[in-house]
């Protein structure tokens, strides 16, 4: 097996220990793969990043640099080769045009899978995936990180409390300020590439509205090219009917000049808003990185949202709730569980096909002008 990399990359061929880390292989080092998985898979006891693929001289030093010890390879094939007797888990963070057969091929190959969402550009071929990996008896999971937000965690225990009564509309906004264009494939409007934000931060904002409210029955969008030179959509509106008769508002949008409460959640009793991003994609990207043990994914009382009725937080109405602190480890020792047979599959991919079908029934109704039944 040739790969790219040196004589320094460690020979991967080593007999299994019971009870070792389990051997990851990851496709592609771009963003997602060096800002988010290789950091999360590294700093979990029960995982070790045994091997990377990239193309790129570039990617490949500072994986190395980063990851002592890891092998780089040119394509994913090359970790085919290896196969089930050398790696335990391949997890998917190449561009979103590739997802379905990257997935596919290590399903095929006899490996565990965990594909960066969106899981595809469909719902139909999530479904054929989830199919082919209960076929094959492997795990096929889906990182939707934003489970682990320490907003979303924090609204999920309100929840569970019941400290907003029965809730009557939720309000989620991802919104960015980027006038100018950064170029590459999530800006294309080619319809191969997925790219656009209401697959890149659609898919985090629809799959926490369902995970908090249930299935979707109506969908009604409206979704604009905004910055000249754009080709995708660069400002998205949802609008969800759930069966629990609850009213999602999602936005997601890169040319948000006043950025509005990351939630607005209002109830029978009491409502609750939380102002900016969880803290741990500014972490990680800083080059910041969690250690099992020590403090991770907090925030500054100051940045706490508030819970009350009759006033405006902005105004200082409401009481802070303290945010509990962001987890995005978590998934990874989910997955880990799951693997060894002792804990569930974090995110299903027929949860990221409901999702899916969401996204597609927002795409025609923002193309059509119609409310979409689900």
């Amino acid at each position: 097996m040739t790969g790219t990399g040196s004589g320094t990359d460690t020979d991967p061929r080593t007999p299994r220990t019971p009870g070792a880390p389990l051997r990851v292989g990851l496709v592609g080092y771009g963003l997602a793969g060096s800002v988010f998985h290789a950091p999360l898979i590294a700093a979990s006891e029960d995982l070790t990043l045994a091997a990377v693929t990239t193309r790129n001289p570039e990617r490949a030093a500072e994986a190395r640099a980063a990851h002592p010890g890891v092998r780089v390879a040119a394509s994913p094939e090359e970790l085919w080769e290896q196969g089930a007797d050398e790696l335990d888990l391949i997890v998917v963070a190449s561009p979103n045009k590739t997802h379905v057969a990257v997935a596919t091929a290590a399903l095929e190959a006899g490996l565990p899978v965990v594909v960066d969402k969106p899981l595809a550009g469909t719902a139909a071929e999530a479904r054929a995936l989830a199919a082919l990996a209960e076929e094959r008896g492997l795990l096929l999971s889906v990182f939707q990180n934003r489970r682990w937000d320490n907003d979303f965690l924090t609204l999920r225990r309100l929840l569970d409390e019941g400290a907003l009564g029965e809730v009557q509309r939720f309000e989620s906004r991802f919104e960015r300020w980027r006038p100018q264009l950064k170029g590459g494939w999530r800006e294309s409007g080619a319809p191969e590439e997925i790219g656009g934000l209401l697959y890149d931060l659609g898919s985090h904002v629809v799959d926490q509205a369902l995970v908090l409210f249930g299935p979707a029955v109506s969908v009604y969008a409206e979704s604009d090219v905004r910055r000249p030179g754009a080709a995708a959509d660069d400002d998205t509106f949802l609008a969800i009917t759930h069966a629990d008769g609850v009213r999602s508002h999602l936005y997601v949008s890169a040319t948000t000049a006043q950025l509005g409460p990351r939630f607005r959640v209002l109830g029978q009793r009491a409502g609750f808003v939380k102002y900016g991003l969880d803290p741990q994609e500014a972490a990680l990207r800083e080059g910041l990185r969690p250690v099992p043990g020590t403090v991770w994914g907090t925030e500054p009382e100051e940045l706490w949202g508030r819970l009350g009725s009759g006033e405006s937080p902005a105004t200082g109405g409401g009481t802070p709730v303290p945010s509990l602190p962001g987890a995005y480890p978590a998934y990874y020792a989910a997955v880990a569980a799951a693997l060894r047979g002792t804990g569930e599959n974090p995110v299903t991919a027929h949860e990221a096909a409901a999702a899916l079908d969401v996204l597609e029934a927002a795409k025609r109704s923002a193309r059509e002008g119609v409310t979409v039944k689900l």
